[in-house]
């Protein structure tokens, strides 16, 4: 006689202790819990000898989805605070949660050992946060300390001044500045107006600072319903970015330090990789590693590497 066993009872438990508070337990009983969900056969009492389903041979590719996941560019949303209110924008104020100092460095660490290469930082707006001091100590952390090859930022560079760049440029590879219009106008129904502030100009003077300090510069543009007409090239041309990006695929951590699963149009997050590790998170990020490296993710990105005329 055969007999199933409860598969049911095993899911039950999985989902339980998948929950923050039981984590430590979960990892303990992982093994046991996916061997009930397994369903084997116990052993036939007639012949003595145990029988298993017959599982098909995976492809290929299958087994290559199953591979770790290695976290070669990570972009850390680590706050959803702006001063602009852009209407495309997804990491939007829900909350005004940042992680203390020492523990955001705690999770650059465990992202380095699982094979990091480059960081950007991004928000909301990353220079809300202590005038700029928090993201230039995190700055300097990931180049002095962990060594990254890459440390760069994306900023909508409204609220940065020339001394950020004289206490943290040295360590910073590249600034990203978002620019989605050229017409002011455009940029105030977009969301980006700030009063009597021109975001052009603005870009033009970071501009400027970024080869004074010897910063890569890029600009990032958001094509919208305001700006889907507009030539942008020949302005771009004369600011001479590194690189002019309106789409990839990446990595997103968001402010908790959860990965963002951005699969079906959703941004589901994972567990915290301050709670499980980079390597268990990660599984549940929907990240396609061979999409990202297809697209152009992994490029020259430090710019010891650019080789610029500064």
């Amino acid at each position: 006689m055969r007999m199933l066993l409860p598969s049911t009872l095993a899911e039950r438990l999985l989902t339980a202790f998948r929950k923050p508070l039981l984590c430590s337990l979960w990892r303990s009983l992982a093994p046991l819990l996916y061997w009930l969900r397994a369903a084997f056969w116990w052993p036939d009492t007639e012949k003595g000898q145990q029988q298993v389903r017959e599982e098909p041979e995976e492809s290929q590719e299958e087994e290559d989805s199953s591979l770790p996941i290695t976290p070669t560019s990570v972009n850390y949303h680590f706050t959803r605070q702006c001063n602009y209110r852009c209407g495309f924008c997804f990491h939007t104020a829900k909350t005004s949660f940042v992680l203390p100092l020492e523990e955001a460095k705690r999770g650059l660490l465990l992202l380095k050992e699982a094979g990091m290469e480059k960081i950007n930082f991004s928000g909301g707006e990353p220079f809300l946060q202590d005038r700029g001091q928090y993201l230039g100590q995190l700055v300097r952390f990931c180049k002095q300390e962990l060594l990254l090859p890459s440390v760069s930022i994306v900023s909508n560079g409204s609220l940065i001044r020339e001394k950020w760049f004289r206490d943290y440029g040295e360590y910073l590879d590249i600034l990203a500045i978002s620019c989605d219009s050229f017409d002011e106008e455009v940029n105030v129904l977009i969301g980006r107006g700030q009063g009597k502030k021109n975001h052009v100009e603005n870009l033009q003077k970071l501009r400027k600072w970024c080869q004074d300090y010897r910063v890569a510069f890029k600009i990032n543009s958001v094509i919208n319903r305001f700006n889907v007409d507009e030539d942008m090239n020949e302005q771009i041309k004369a600011l001479n970015p590194v690189r002019w990006k309106m789409k990839d695929s990446y990595l997103i951590l968001d402010e908790y330090m959860r990965f963002l699963n951005c699969r079906n149009g959703r941004k589901d997050p994972s567990m915290s990789i301050l709670d499980v590790g980079v390597e268990e998170a990660i599984k549940f990020s929907g990240f396609d590693e061979r999409m990202f490296l297809k697209r152009g993710g992994k490029y020259v990105w430090s710019k010891a590497d650019l080789k610029l005329d500064w």
